[in-house]
């Protein structure tokens, strides 16, 4: 089975005109893109056009007042979507070249024990242009949805990640999206095989799920869980309150850390409704032998607060922002 979207590769459009009524233009438009030699193939009504093609469609489609939403295009088996929306992705090409040039970094944010001692590093991306521009996540991982690139940028993240925790002597929390991983046996070899290479205790990478209110396969996501705990990893959970709201599911999955949602734990120290839903995590928690985690801290009365009821790891802006160079001393 090949790895399906890991590497960059070119966009082959799959476009319909199934729907259009226009039938008189259609045989125009397959003599266009074949003179222009951007024609893939061609089955039925539906073209598979390259990329470089693609607006030539979109601009002949325009200029012969075709009825764009009847025409309908995808890539990758995805949903199809009208060809007035094609320019979207189009757009977003500037997304492969920051992944083949692997344009990002990690930084670290520490995660520290009640006594402040620095017990591991989240491994944070941080993508720029050619030029040196910042570009902010969520900028970064919509172009990706955009082009169907999710497999790819999920990858290069977490190879970037792996290496990154080579510079480090704690634990690495290395942030994953369950829902690009369709194979763990195949997308995750790369990731596994540099951890090795590197000579990384696989003990001090916790393979962290985002994303998790956006999980429906539960059992395929056991799989990806069980894949890492096999190979030595640690996993953790992140968002718990929002896609994990049972024991059961929780005992189902068994991870080895637990992260209280920042929703959950800033103002918690007045806030009732909050106490309340930090204390059933905490008892979840500790239900399924899995270590709680409290992020988004930003005030000693928070942090004070979950310190005395139970918690044990902690993560947040009072112990340090994400940062190029991880810090070897916490202070608060």
């Amino acid at each position: 089975m090949p790895c399906k979207g890991c590497v960059i590769q070119n966009i082959d459009y799959e476009v319909s005109f199934e729907n259009c009524k226009q039938t008189a233009l259609f045989e125009s438009i397959e003599d266009h893109l074949k003179r222009v030699l951007m024609l893939v193939n061609q089955e039925d009504q539906t073209f598979h056009v390259k990329e470089q093609g693609i607006k030539e469609l979109y601009d002949f489609c325009v200029d012969h007042a075709v009825e764009m939403d009847a025409i309908r295009f995808r890539l990758n088996q995805t949903d199809w979507r009208p060809l007035s929306e094609v320019m979207q992705v189009v757009e977003m090409q500037w997304i492969d070249q920051v992944i083949q040039n692997q344009q990002l970094t990690s930084h670290y944010q520490p995660i520290v024990t009640p006594d402040l001692d620095i017990y591991a590093y989240e491994l944070l991306a941080r993508f720029y242009h050619k030029d040196g521009r910042v570009i902010y996540p969520n900028e970064i991982f919509s172009a990706a949805k955009e082009r169907g690139r999710l497999y790819a940028l999920d990858r290069v993240c977490r190879l970037t990640a792996v290496r990154y925790a080579k510079h480090i002597t704690q634990k690495a929390f290395i942030n994953f999206i369950p829902t690009s991983i369709y194979s763990p046996e195949f997308c995750l070899r790369s990731t596994i095989n540099l951890a090795n290479d590197l000579a990384i205790d696989p003990h001090r990478l916790i393979f962290e799920v985002v994303e998790s209110e956006k999980v429906e396969d539960m059992d395929h996501l056991k799989m990806i869980l069980e894949y890492y705990h096999s190979r030595g990893f640690e996993y953790a959970l992140d968002d718990v309150g929002e896609g994990y709201n049972t024991v059961e599911v929780l005992s189902f999955l068994r991870p080895n850390y637990m992260k209280l949602d920042i929703k959950y734990v800033q103002g918690v120290a007045t806030d009732s409704d909050k106490q309340l839903i930090a204390t059933e995590f905490l008892e979840k928690a500790l239900a399924v032998d899995s270590i709680p985690l409290a992020e988004g801290i930003e005030t000693v009365e928070d942090f004070e607060w979950l310190k005395a009821k139970g918690y044990q790891l902690f993560q947040g802006y009072l112990f340090g922002k994400p940062s190029a160079v991880p810090q070897d001393k916490i202070s608060i």
